[in-house]
């Protein structure tokens, strides 16, 4: 193609601007013609309301509502447990994906039962259930120092606990590491199984504005391309650390961070978990909760130290890989127990799992054996090891 050619052709970025305007002005076009020449609907509106957050205090039962139905909702009147109760908020009518919070007047009592019933302007009735009333804590500098207190004690502590195994790795032979490793794969794998499972009951709950489910996907395949792009950017800086001098070598490095952020988005999510449960008084803090915590995510720690076996990290990146996979819980904490928003929480579960995919991957070529055998007895006994015990201290949890 000679330069005359390409002289007399447009730009492609002002090819690509000009398509884009004919686009919208078509989908303009479509939406405002389209919806003229669609008959109306002749059933009754579809309304749908999900209770994203009851908080209680003495005397009032507060409700986060979200619209997730098409057409927009009044509600008329609420009534517990069959009486009719005194509410403010919802004035106006709530449209799609709209939210808001409502008050309602009413001398509950702690452990008790409720059906707390909004009858809308069509008269359709929606039901939420409470099934024991107890007062909601405060958020304050209080409660986000207990979160941070109870997500050290559950992530953070029993992270540099596994942590310490280190120097007994470095004297174990290949075969023993291979094992090890596989070990690893398997305790990651059951943390992907356990968070997708939780995300998938959260958005279960969430009424599905924001796609339900969809959002664990999404998370889990945002999260996954993410991390692969940086693993992609570390490779790059050891291969130029490689060539720097004859000296470099790779030293596990690349893969303890990778294990360690998957696990930090991981526990990110627990700590959510944890948080939302202690909001609404499901929750009971104390030494069986710290221990079993403690016992379940000790292992976590051993995960991070297998690929620096045979390598003498300096201390303090040790102790930073240990916060980058126990200190998320400490934020999921905070957050769960001060937003305990259900669609939120089933992303981020969904992002711990696309995490540990990639670092699953990541891991899958140090398993094989010198003849180039991923899958021997080994291996096999190693991931399905690492799958019993998560299973084992998670009945502790």
């Amino acid at each position: 193609m000679s330069v005359s050619d390409l002289r007399g052709r447009p730009p492609v970025l002002a090819v690509a601007i000009g398509l884009a305007v004919l686009v919208a002005i078509g989908l303009t076009a479509l939406a405002v013609l389209g919806s003229r020449s669609l008959p109306e609907r002749t059933g009754p509106p579809v309304e749908e309301l999900a209770v994203e957050r009851v908080s209680l205090s003495p005397g009032i039962i507060e409700l986060t509502l979200r619209n997730t139905g098409p057409d927009p909702v009044q509600v008329a009147q609420i009534a517990v447990n069959d009486a009719y109760a005194g509410f403010t908020g919802a004035e106006e009518p709530l449209g799609r994906l709209g939210r808001e919070v409502v008050r309602v007047d009413y001398p509950w009592a702690e452990g008790q039962p409720y059906t707390v019933a909004m009858l809308t302007s069509t008269g359709a009735v929606i039901e939420h259930e409470i099934p024991a009333a107890v007062e909601s804590p405060g958020a304050g500098a209080g409660l986000l120092g207990l979160m941070a207190l109870l997500g050290t004690y559950v992530g953070v502590i029993p992270v540099a606990l596994g942590m310490i195994f280190l120097p007994v790795l470095r004297r174990v032979r290949v075969r023993v590491m291979r094992w090890l490793m596989a070990l690893t794969v398997g305790l990651l794998a059951f943390l992907a199984v356990d968070a997708a499972i939780e995300g998938l009951e959260l958005a279960a709950g969430s009424g599905g504005a924001f796609g339900g489910p969809l959002l664990v996907v999404l998370g889990a395949g945002l999260s996954f391309l993410a991390l692969t792009a940086v693993d992609r950017w570390l490779k790059g800086r050891e291969s130029k650390q490689t060539e720097a001098g004859p000296g470099a070598r790779r030293d596990g490095s690349r893969l303890a961070l990778m294990i360690a952020i998957g696990i930090g988005l991981h526990n990110l999510g627990e700590g959510l978990a944890i948080g939302s449960a202690y909001a609404v008084g499901e929750l009971a803090l104390g030494a069986a909760l710290v221990v079993g915590f403690a016992l379940h995510n000790t292992t976590e720690g051993l995960a991070i130290v297998a690929p620096l076996a045979h390598h003498r990290p300096p201390v303090l990146r040790l102790l930073g890989l240990g916060l980058l996979a126990g200190g998320p819980a400490i934020i999921g904490a905070a957050i769960g127990a001060s937003v305990n928003d259900a669609a939120l929480a089933s992303a981020l579960f969904g992002v711990g799992v696309g995490a540990i995919v990639q670092v699953i991957i990541q891991l899958a070529p140090s398993l094989k054996s010198s003849t180039g055998k991923l899958l021997d007895p080994t291996v096999a006994g190693g991931v399905a090891a690492g799958l019993l015990v998560m299973y084992a201290t998670g009945l502790l949890v």
